[in-house]
């Protein structure tokens, strides 16, 4: 079988250079001629290999490049390389906040609030019991500050849109899956072009929040459980899934996905996620299933 090493920079900080390709091919003992995705940008080479031999391949590069800003995958070349269901976290993944920190911030508890997500997200604490726990302290927050925070505070990260816009292009199915909520969701789902969204629901008193959010709690497992039923509903093989995150009650989600990336992601989700991104922006998933940068939508 044939695998296929995938290198990844920022295209802020291009990285990927002759030298580098030329070692990455030492190391991996291909006779393969890199394929240039995004010049300096993204690149890969075929790999002979069982997909066995892919972590260990992928460790044996990192160690060759050692602190070279680039991001290394080595993966299946098969035909299931390119995705059709696409499921994404949005706080610190396809946006660059936490929405629950910016509400805390309108009642002068970002601090707190955010100690309290940060040790959520590494899997420190039980994240139903902290989502609980912090939309206590929103009690009596106008919900039409939301719509202030998505205008003035919220940012997308760089790459998601075209990401979204280039899957969608090519009859992939898209889902905004979050710990977060649908007040946010909806307007950050439109803005970038996905599918559908689900999150959890803040429950309201009149026009303010009760500081309480209905239960199931959507976490670590509801997210599992809706990339299943997104692959059932369409008929997919489980390889043809793709799921991205940064926190603790992404993993599941990320584990269950024919391709699961971490990014730029909490320690123990890197560490357990079989692909993780640190350097690229969100088009390093594209690079991922063999897009180059002319296939872009944009």
């Amino acid at each position: 079988m044939t695998l296929v090493a995938v290198l990844i920079s920022n295209s802020e900080r291009p990285a990927i250079t002759d030298a580098v390709l030329a070692e990455a091919r030492r190391v991996l003992a291909t006779e393969h001629q890199p394929r240039t995705l995004h010049g300096e940008v993204a690149a890969e080479i075929l790999v002979p290999g069982a997909p066995a031999s892919a972590p260990a391949l992928t460790e044996r590069l990192r160690a060759a490049l050692g602190p070279e800003p680039i991001d290394l995958a080595v993966l299946p070349a098969d035909a299931h390389r390119r995705k059709r269901l696409f499921l994404a976290d949005m706080d610190s993944t396809m946006i660059e906040q936490e929405c629950i920190d910016e509400l805390a911030d309108e009642v002068g508890l970002k601090a707190h609030v955010a100690a309290i997500t940060e040790r959520a997200m590494r899997g420190e604490i039980a994240f139903e019991p902290a989502l609980r726990e912090r939309v206590a302290l929103l009690k009596d927050l106008p919900v039409g500050t939301i719509d202030g925070l998505i205008a003035e505070r919220i940012t997308l990260t760089p790459g998601g849109r075209t990401l979204v816009r280039t899957l969608k292009a090519h009859g992939a199915h898209t889902c905004l899956v979050s710990g977060g909520f649908t007040l946010f969701t909806g307007a950050v789902a439109d803005k970038i072009g996905f599918d559908e969204n689900h999150a959890n629901r803040l429950t309201l008193a009149g026009d303010r929040l009760a500081g309480t959010v209905e239960e199931p709690i959507v976490g670590k497992e509801a997210k599992r459980a809706t990339l299943i039923d997104l692959r059932t509903r369409l008929g997919l093989d489980p390889a043809e899934t793709l799921a991205v995150g940064d926190g603790a009650n992404d993993l599941a989600m990320i584990g269950e996905a024919g391709l699961g990336v971490a990014f730029r992601a909490k320690p123990a989700v890197a560490e357990a996620a079989r692909v993780r991104i640190d350097h690229g922006d969100l088009t390093a998933l594209l690079y991922l299933q063999g897009y180059g940068a002319a296939e872009f939508v944009d």
